[in-house]
């Protein structure tokens, strides 16, 4: 296999499993002058694991716009560049767009070299459609998450997001609002000996009372236009059932976990039920 200069290799890399490799990615990173990549402890490991010696240059958020111009003059060198991530394949919620686009504006051919991805592997055991949306990292403050799962959940496509595993519970009660009807499918560990997959309804879905660790790509599956319609009686009867165990916030916080109402509509219809007890 030939490699040429002025050409930028994007290669993927193993999500777990050092044996996730191709036989191509494998050649072009033996071929190249130079990898960047995200953290080059981590990078080492896969590299040294197949006996490659190659330089490393560190390539992350942190660095990306200062070590274009050095990378460029790499190029017009004539070195022959690939990047890496961490893991999976590069751009996908990781650095490289912006060095991607700079090489373009700089006539750098940019060829990719396919491989693994933790997105499409988690959606091919899903179950599924295979019409989706990938969205990556969702935000972690709650007025901002509310807004983006607000216009997301209206699309009736599969989507897929990545959550870091300490957040997960956070993220489980905003899915309880807005994905009311639809699965859910959390892979955690893909490819690697402790690889897990939770499947459940997301109405179903209980808080988890141990937090995992790492990275979860997170599928929830498409709209099938099943969602249950408000039932007014049947929730007045169940906060009717609470409210003799539970104080009114504990009450409205229950029945927010499994319906997908307005919160200040809960809050009413616990309020008016309370009342009426009281009388």
């Amino acid at each position: 296999m030939h490699l040429l200069p002025n050409n930028l290799y994007i290669v993927s890399t193993p999500i777990g499993n050092l044996d996730d490799i191709t036989l191509r990615a494998l050649e072009v990173l033996k071929k190249s002058d130079i990898i960047l990549c995200e953290d080059t402890r981590r990078s080492i490991k896969l590299l040294n694991h197949y006996n490659i010696k190659k330089k490393l240059i560190p390539y992350h958020k942190f660095n990306e716009k200062k070590q274009l111009t050095t990378i460029i003059k790499k190029f017009n060198e004539g070195k022959i560049l690939s990047l890496i991530s961490d893991a999976g394949t590069p751009l996908l919620s990781d650095p490289g767009r912006i060095l991607v686009n700079k090489c373009l504006e700089n006539s750098i051919k940019v060829t990719p070299i396919p491989g693994v991805s933790s997105i499409i592997s988690a959606l091919s055991v899903s179950g599924f459609s295979d019409k989706f949306l990938f969205y990556g990292f969702l935000p972690k403050t709650e007025n901002e998450l509310e807004k983006v799962l607000e216009t997301l959940s209206k699309n009736e496509f599969s989507q897929i997001f990545f959550a870091p595993s300490n957040k997960l519970n956070f993220y489980i009660k905003r899915f309880k609002k807005f994905y009311l009807g639809r699965k859910i499918l959390i892979a955690k560990e893909i490819t690697k000996i402790h690889e897990t997959f939770i499947r459940e309804q997301i109405s179903e879905l209980k808080l988890f009372k141990n937090t995992f660790k790492g990275e979860l790509t997170v599928v929830i599956s498409e709209n099938d236009n099943k969602v249950k319609k408000f039932d007014e009686e049947k929730i007045v009867n169940k906060i009717k059932k609470y409210l003799k165990k539970y104080s009114l916030k504990d009450t409205v916080n229950l029945i927010l976990e499994t319906e997908n109402i307005n919160k200040k509509k809960i809050y009413n219809l616990c309020l008016k039920a309370k009342n009426e007890k009281n009388i």
